[in-house]
């Protein structure tokens, strides 16, 4: 059975975004930590780190360094870039895990079943990354923004985080700081209210989001003495 490290990075990804994204308050509490607790009390995960830019990282101990701790979530320092993030993940991954899940800790919304699908898909895949269909026609533009060609929906999907990543790939992309091959991958359809949060005008709409999740089984007690217990 798969055993996963979990590492979610700060910056913003190659696809770019607002760098602190991941800062942005949703109903209050930073979506960082939203993100986080998507992977907590999952046995299947055996480490979670956060990763945080040099100069946040005093800052970012300060503000959620109690919270982090409680849940047992260790930080690191890495960057500008993201692929500078997963590297500094990868010199502290636990021996014992199998897989290594990364996640864009401005993704908060994020369905429990696809997190879960994630997981299973890795015992058989040595990458799965979430996708979305892309539904409106594209064009390409030049550096000015102007359109140059367009290009059909259907060939094309939207890649989404959180994706698995079996050690020995993990460690490659760590070593090289270079992305996998598209090639690499294997796609599963995830849900498309998972949007990344690009600034706190995003913030009510990403609240709204996650409030449209499905909401997770809860496991139905095994007896009525269980049921009664509280």
């Amino acid at each position: 059975m798969a055993t996963f490290s979990v590492l979610l990075f700060t910056t913003s990804p190659a696809s770019g975004g607002d760098p602190d994204g991941a800062y942005v308050k949703i109903d209050g509490r930073e979506a960082l930590l939203r993100s986080v607790e998507l992977f907590l009390n999952r046995p299947q995960i055996k480490q979670i780190q956060i990763a945080f830019a040099p100069e946040k990282l005093e800052e970012a101990k300060r503000k959620y360094g109690g919270h982090l701790s409680f849940s047992g979530v260790k930080v690191v320092s890495g960057g500008p870039r993201w692929l500078d993030q997963i590297a500094a993940g990868a010199a502290k991954l636990f021996n014992d895990c199998t897989h290594v899940i990364i996640h864009d800790a401005a993704r908060p919304a994020v369905a429990h079943a696809d997190i879960e699908a994630l997981m299973e898909a890795a015992d058989k895949k040595m990458a799965v990354s979430l996708v979305t269909p892309v539904r409106n026609l594209l064009s390409e533009v030049d550096e000015g923004g102007n359109p140059l060609a367009f290009a059909q929906p259907g060939s094309f999907m939207q890649i989404l985080t959180p994706q698995v990543i079996a050690v020995s790939k993990f460690k490659e992309m760590a070593a090289s700081k270079q992305e996998l091959h598209a090639s690499a991958y294997t796609f599963i359809k995830g849900s498309p209210l998972n949007i990344r949060v690009d600034g706190s005008s995003d913030a009510s709409l990403v609240k709204a989001m996650i409030a449209m999740l499905p909401k997770p089984k809860i496991k139905a007690p095994s007896s009525p003495f269980e049921e009664a217990q509280w």
